[in-house]
């Protein structure tokens, strides 16, 4: 199984904020063998009752290729799927449907296949914000969390990280 690096930071911020998190989860079985599609992170908070399904995207497409791509993994059958990956636990009829980009996010598209866009600077960004409000050295980030843990640190030196990089 590969891992990248923002489906490893989305899977951590959703069980940072007590959300049931499944990752890389095959479906759509084939008769014949074999799945449909690969979902990248889906996560379930039971406090609030809010069901996500996250793609993240590193590629260079075209805005057709994506709305192809996105599609497929936000099928109606997937939903079923979805619902089963959390089976015994009191789903809410909604999924929420997001996918993050890397790089070629367009302010003109603000749906792809079904799914909100979201540009990875935007989600960092949101990281950011909550984790300056949290003191680092009495409530650092749990060591299990260690991407999270990184950027809290990262608010932490904030200025000095920002001394660093003015002088590039």
């Amino acid at each position: 199984m590969q891992v990248n690096f923002l489906e490893e930071l989305v899977a951590e911020w959703l069980e940072y904020k007590s959300y049931f998190v499944k990752r890389n989860e095959r479906v759509g079985r084939r008769k014949a063998g074999g799945y449909g599609v690969e979902l990248d992170v889906v996560g379930f908070n039971p406090k609030t009752k809010h069901l996500i399904h996250i793609e993240t995207s590193g590629d260079g497409t075209s805005w057709a290729n994506r709305e192809n791509q996105f599609s497929k993994k936000f099928s109606f059958a997937n939903e079923k799927d979805i619902r089963v990956l959390f089976d015994g636990l009191d789903l809410p009829p909604k999924i929420e449907k997001e996918v993050i980009f890397v790089s070629g996010s367009n302010k003109n598209y603000k749906t792809v296949g079904g799914g909100k866009v979201v540009p990875l600077k935007n989600f960092i960004l949101n990281i950011l914000s909550e984790l300056k409000q949290i003191p680092f050295m009495s409530r650092a980030v749990p060591e299990k969390y260690p991407m999270l843990r990184l950027l809290q640190t990262t608010t932490y030196l904030r200025k000095e990280v920002v001394g660093v990089l003015q002088k590039q």
